[in-house]
Order: structure tokens, then C-alpha cells, then sequence
């Protein structure tokens, strides 16, 4: 059964704030198409794929980018973001087409491709440290120092909001297309922003079931110690996925509306990247196949005749490596 919100302590996101979000940024965002997935991929259980990372900036980063652009006022020195990538360049274009300044700050491990997206969208990127953390402090010094807006990839009220438009959408094209309501949805987690979002869309009407890379746990983490709390970070999915401590507000809404958390290998995580290439030639970031990795290696078990399905949130990657 899903999990039950507490009606005595309301979630710190709610659906009316989705549905604000939704009428805000709906004509600067994609409609992002589903796919019913092959049969045999699930065998006895309807699985249905939503391809976000079609999105534009190539994830679901860009209706959380906006939704901050359209509801706080930017200052003349424009925006600034810390960000594995994915956040960075939906920031970046956001910026751009909504005519602001970004200064974008990223981590060593941010790869080449993601770094090369953000330059392209006309922002200016720094090397803020080693990991995630590093570059969320640089920022915030940055921010301190020039008055500009901060974007924060997850802990942000109106993060939350755009991510969950996604949900939204989801629910109205599974019904438009006949493919019926959704039983489970698996959902990648980085800092917790876009588990939240479809968790507050969907508390207490379907499961919602979060999926972590083994060494990248922050949510879970969070879970079993009743609070967020600072983890070890090293994965292949690192560069999306690699939050070392969850967000605040997340936390708030995953421990009231997100059912458990689902850890998975790395090895999992490059055989889903894998397959999405070699049997739909989607090409997905590593980030961006977690959650199908989760069902593939049995870390999830679907019931029989089980709707489930599957958040493909992030394409930013390199062809080259999905040969």
C-alpha cells in the first residue's frame, strides 16, 4: 500500500504548490513522452518508462531551474548554482533564455560532457572542489559576495515544485494513453529533490520507492538515523547522484511519503545503462538508469500484474561510452 502523509503535519510541498509550478513553467519545458517497455523486461508486470531525460538540458534539472527563475525576484548579478552538471546546465539555460547572468559551480568529478552543456548555454563555470559539498560551498561564498540568487539543486521549496510537475504530467498521459494508474514508480535519488517532488504529487495514492547507488546512500541514510546525515560518496553515478547529504525539506517529505529506498550496485546501474541503449537505443547517463536498475537486479520485486514505473531522468552522457 502507499505510504500515508500524516493529515496532522502537512507535507513542506504540497499539490497545489505542483500545480502553481506546472502553470509557470509549462511553456519553457518539454512534455516528455512514456514508453511501455518490452514485455520480457518485467515478465507479468506492465512496466512504463518516462523518458525526462528528453527533457530540455537533457533532464528533469530544468523544470526546478525554472520554476526558481519564474517565482523569486533575480537580482542584477544574476543566478548561481552548485551542481554535478545536470542542475548546472538546466540553470544555465534557464538563465539564458530568461536573459540572466549564471556562474555555475561544479565539482572535479563533473565530467567533460556536462561541464562543455553549461558553457554552451553561455554560463561561466568554476571548479568549486573535489565533490558536490565543495562546490555548494563555493557557491555559497560566490553568492555572499555578489548578491546573486542562489539555485539550489534540491533543498529548495521551489526545487521541489518543478520537480514534481513531472509527476503530474505522468499521471495525465498514463490515463490519456490507456496504460492505467500506476501501482509503484522508482525514482532516482541525488539530493532528494526529485523524489520529493513526485512523492508530494503522489503521497498516499501510489508507491513511491527511491533508488540509491550502494555508495551514494544519502536518503537512506537519512531514513534510518531519523535525520539527514553526511555520507561517504563514491559511484558511477557520482556526477548525478552524488549528494553527500540529503536536503532538508526532501527528508521532510521522503520520511512522510516515500515508501523505502532501494540500493544498487554499480555494476547494475552500467548493465541498465547498457541495456536502454542496446534493446531502445536510449542513451541515459548512469544517474539516469539507476532506477531501472533497481528492477532489473531484483532490488525491487513487483507483485504479479504490478503497473510500475520506471523515472529515466538524465541523458547527459558521451556516446562513445555506452558501446
Amino acid at each position: 500500500m502507499p505510504v500515508q502523509a500524516s493529515p496532522a503535519e502537512a507535507l513542506p510541498v504540497t499539490r497545489a504548490d505542483i500545480e502553481a509550478a506546472h502553470a509557470r513553467i509549462r511553456d519553457h519545458v518539454r512534455r516528455t513522452p512514456l514508453l511501455r517497455a518490452d514485455a520480457d523486461l518485467a515478465p507479468g508486470c506492465a512496466v512504463t518508462f518516462k523518458l525526462e531525460l528528453m527533457q530540455h538540458a537533457g533532464s528533469f534539472k530544468t523544470r526546478g531551474a525554472f520554476n526558481n527563475l519564474l517565482s523569486r525576484e533575480v537580482p542584477a548579478a544574476g543566478v548561481t548554482a552548485a551542481s554535478g552538471g545536470n542542475h548546472g546546465v538546466a540553470t544555465a539555460l534557464a538563465a539564458s533564455r530568461l536573459g540572466h547572468r549564471a556562474r555555475i559551480f561544479v565539482p572535479e568529478i563533473a565530467s567533460k560532457v556536462k561541464i562543455a552543456a553549461i558553457r554552451a548555454q553561455g554560463a561561466e563555470v568554476a571548479i568549486g572542489g573535489a565533490r558536490y559539498a565543495d562546490a555548494q560551498a563555493a557557491c555559497d561564498l560566490h553568492a555572499q559576495s555578489s548578491g546573486a540568487l542562489i539555485v539550489h539543486p534540491f533543498d529548495s521549496t521551489a526545487t521541489v515544485a518543478g520537480q514534481g510537475v513531472v509527476a503530474k504530467e505522468w499521471e495525465e498521459d498514463q490515463a490519456a494513453l490507456g496504460l492505467g494508474a500506476l501501482d509503484t514508480v522508482l525514482i532516482a535519488v541525488g539530493g532528494g529533490g526529485l523524489v520529493a517532488g513526485v512523492a508530494a504529487w503522489w503521497a498516499g495514492r501510489v508507491n513511491v520507492v527511491g533508488v540509491e547507488p550502494e555508495g551514494s546512500r544519502c536518503l537512506d541514510a537519512a531514513l534510518v538515523a531519523g535525520e539527514p546525515v553526511d555520507v561517504p560518496v563514491e559511484s558511477i553515478a557520482a556526477d548525478s547522484l552524488g549528494a553527500r547529504r540529503v536536503g532538508q525539506i526532501p527528508f521532510q517529505v521522503a520520511r512522510r511519503a516515500v515508501d523505502h529506498v532501494a540500493l544498487v550496485a554499480d555494476d547494475a546501474i552500467r548493465s541498465a545503462q547498457l541495456l536502454l541503449w542496446r534493446d531502445y537505443r536510449i542513451a541515459s547517463e548512469p544517474g539516469g538508469a539507476a532506477a531501472l536498475a533497481a528492477l532489473l537486479s531484483g532490488r525491487y520485486r513487483p507483485q504479479a500484474g504490478e503497473r510500475v514505473g520506471v523515472l529515466l531522468c538524465g541523458g547527459n552522457v558521451d556516446p562513445a561510452t555506452l558501446a
